[in-house]
């Protein structure tokens, strides 16, 4: 109702920098960037981007590639699964990544 009261802000005055969502996802697409710019693929991804969805929970769009740089992709997977990768986890069964490097980036 117009005459009720309202606690804290309302929907119209929310924004995406208000979300913790938001900069999980911006953190990681910023890792992921990072890795594809030493290992020559940034431009293979031209749709890669932060995004949110409708309930806040951040999400990072890769958007679609060539079946050569899934390839490429591929390889690079199997690289670092193949020197080790998958052998560093901490003890609640996540791997630690370059995104937390960037945890502390605003």
């Amino acid at each position: 109702m117009p005459d009720e009261p309202t606690v804290g802000r309302d929907a119209a005055a929310w924004s995406l920098l208000d979300s913790d969502g938001w900069y999980a996802a911006r953190n990681a697409t910023t890792a992921l960037r990072d890795v594809l710019v030493r290992a020559g693929l940034e431009k293979d991804f031209p749709y890669l981007r932060a995004d949110l969805n409708a309930f806040g929970h951040g999400l990072v769009e890769l958007g679609r590639v060539s079946p050569d740089t899934a390839e490429r992709l591929a390889e690079l997977l199997r690289l670092a699964l193949a020197s080790g990768y998958g052998r560093d986890r901490d003890g609640d069964g996540h791997a630690s990544t370059t995104a937390e490097e960037h945890k502390g980036r605003t």
